[in-house]
Formats: structure tokens, C-alpha cells, sequence
């Protein structure tokens, strides 16, 4: 008999088949208590679950006793109980590899439209004030080489090296848990510490998970720290920048602009002050968001979800030790 998967995330045709071929699927639309109650004997009986974007929380687990492996389509896994599941032997599995050129294509996209200011000055030109030769409130700062400074120096920090050093001949800075001799070896980024790199780039970019030392990293301390000139970008995660401190330190000029793919809350709220911000390139969590990415992300959901049940997971497992019990 095959194992029961709950599927809680729409998937093209072809994933969805290839699911069936291993598993009777459930489809549901959400995570959603009310959700749940309406299924309850399925969500008790799934032996796997795969999708997005939706809390899994022991509340939900202790519903889901048979549960064995969860797959989402992400490479964050922030909204799931890791170690709840780890104490239940259940394995997570994400997809860490198949996004990382296309983030570090939006990463590099939001340092050329902040500091060229392209979604202001295009609004500008669709309003209608275009109509000499433009003067300095117009202008932008050049990217070529100046200094960046990543914040994490993972698979994408180094895809966002390569653009900046290599594309633009922008001087790497890094900083993270360790020294990565690659970067160093590659793109000659030079390791420091947080405060070194804030003090010195020219771009600040965070490409950092969520975890309990990672929230609020930057914040009015760390904001004070960086150059008048500078501006910050932020691909990682949402609360890794204290929002509060960082409007206020672009209303008070302390820094040049922001670039940012998350936030604190999202949707972004409609009365944001990031939102009345011309130094400020706001993107609704792109990051991952192409037509192909998002389906290598889906397919290779579905396979770690196949492999963590049929006991052949050689990659991609967030909770590796339960692999080990």
C-alpha cells in the first residue's frame, strides 16, 4: 500500500503525477486549523507532507502521528518546529540549491536599481516630468567598483560575489562564522568582522537566514556604524533588519538607500514610510521568482519528499540526526 502524502501547495501536472506514482495524495489548500478538523483522518493517517508558506507547529504535529518527512518548497525553513520535528524522528527536507543563481540575480538587481535609482526616476518619466535634459535629482551613484559587503558567505553570497568582483570589479568583503577560502581564493573577498564591514562597503548585503542571532543583526546600533554614502540590501530574511531602526535612519539621512526583498511583516503594510521612500526599491520577496526556478524548487521538493521516504536522502535534509536515530 503506498503511503498517504498531504499536498497543501498547487503543483504543475507532471510534479503532481510523478507524487501519485509513489503516494495517495491529499490535496488541501491550506494548513489552516478549520483545514485540518475537515481532514482530520487524512492529516492523521499522511506518513509525508510537502508545500509552502504555512505553519508547522507542534499543535499540528500532534495531529499527524504517522508523519515521517516533510518537504517544503523553499530553501528557508523558519516556519516550521525544526526541533519539534527532530523529537518525533521526522525529517525535513528543503531545496537549498536549485535558487541560487536566480537570488543572487535579484540581489544584484536591487544594488543597480537603488543606487541607479531605475524605479524612481522611471515612475518620474511616466508621470510625465521627463521633459528637458535632466539635472542632478536625477542622478543615481556608480556600482563599479565600489565595495560590497556580504553578510553570510553561503551558496548565494558566493553567486553575488562572482556578479560583483567579477561583473562590476567591486572589492568583496565578508562576513561569517568562518573563513571561506574559495571566496578569498576566487574573488580576493577579504574576512572581517560585522562592525569592519559595515564601516567600510559602499553596499551592505544580507544574505542570512532567520535564527535566534540572526534577528535583528542590523539594527540602530549597526546602522549607525555604516557610511552616509552607503546603501543596504537585504535578500535574506525580513527580521534579520530591525525595521523601526532602519526607517529611521534613512528619514534622518544616516544612510544613502535600501534595497529590500523582505520584511518584517508581509505583505508589506500599505502605509509603510519604505513605501513614500524615493532611496528606497521595495520588492514583494521575488528573490526565488521566476517560471523556472519555482518549478525546479517544486521538482525538487517532490524528490526529496520521494527520497525521505523511501529511505534514500542523501542530500538537502535540514535535520540530518534523525536520519542517524
Amino acid at each position: 500500500m503506498k503511503p498517504s502524502v498531504i499536498l497543501y501547495k498547487a503543483l504543475p501536472d507532471d510534479l503532481t503525477q510523478r507524487l501519485e506514482t509513489y503516494f495517495n495524495l491529499v490535496q488541501v489548500k491550506d494548513l489552516s486549523p478549520q483545514t485540518v478538523s475537515q481532514n482530520a483522518d487524512a492529516f492523521a493517517h499522511a506518513e509525508g507532507m510537502l508545500g509552502s508558506s504555512q505553519t508547522v507547529n507542534r499543535e499540528l504535529l500532534e495531529k499527524m502521528p504517522a508523519l515521517r518527512a516533510a518537504s517544503t518548497v523553499s530553501v528557508g525553513y523558519n516556519n516550521y518546529d525544526v526541533p519539534a520535528l527532530t523529537e518525533r524522528g521526522i525529517v525535513l527536507m528543503h531545496t537549498p540549491t536549485v535558487l541560487t543563481e536566480t537570488v543572487a540575480d535579484t540581489l544584484m538587481t536591487l544594488v543597480l536599481t537603488t543606487a541607479r535609482r531605475a524605479v524612481d526616476v522611471a515612475q518620474r518619466v511616466k508621470r510625465g516630468e521627463w521633459r528637458s535634459g535632466i539635472t542632478p535629482d536625477w542622478f543615481g551613484v556608480d556600482v563599479h567598483h565600489k565595495t560590497m559587503g556580504i553578510v553570510g558567505m553561503g551558496r548565494i553570497g558566493m553567486a553575488l560575489a562572482q556578479r560583483a568582483n567579477l561583473g562590476f570589479g567591486m572589492p568583496i568583503l565578508y562576513h561569517a562564522r568562518s573563513r571561506h577560502q574559495e571566496a578569498e581564493a576566487r574573488f580576493n573577498a577579504r574576512h572581517c568582522s560585522l562592525d569592519t564591514l559595515l564601516a567600510e562597503s559602499d553596499f551592505v548585503c544580507l544574505v542570512l537566514p532567520l535564527t535566534d542571532e540572526t534577528h535583528h543583526l542590523i539594527s540602530a546600533p549597526q546602522l549607525a556604524k555604516m557610511k552616509a554614502s552607503a546603501i543596504l540590501i537585504n535578500g535574506g530574511r525580513g527580521p534579520v533588519v530591525d525595521e523601526k531602526a532602519l526607517i529611521a535612519a534613512l528619514q534622518a539621512g544616516q544612510i544613502h538607500g535600501a534595497g529590500l526583498d523582505v520584511f518584517e511583516q508581509e505583505p508589506l503594510p500599505v502605509d509603510s514610510p519604505l513605501l513614500e521612500m524615493s532611496n528606497v526599491v521595495a520588492l514583494p520577496h521575488i528573490g526565488s521568482a521566476t517560471f523556472e526556478t519555482r518549478y525546479n524548487m517544486a521538482a525538487c521538493a517532490v524528490d526529496n519528499l520521494i527520497a525521505a521516504l523511501t529511505g534514500k536522502v542523501e542530500q538537502n535534509c535540514v535535520n540530518p540526526q534523525v536520519l542517524k536515530s
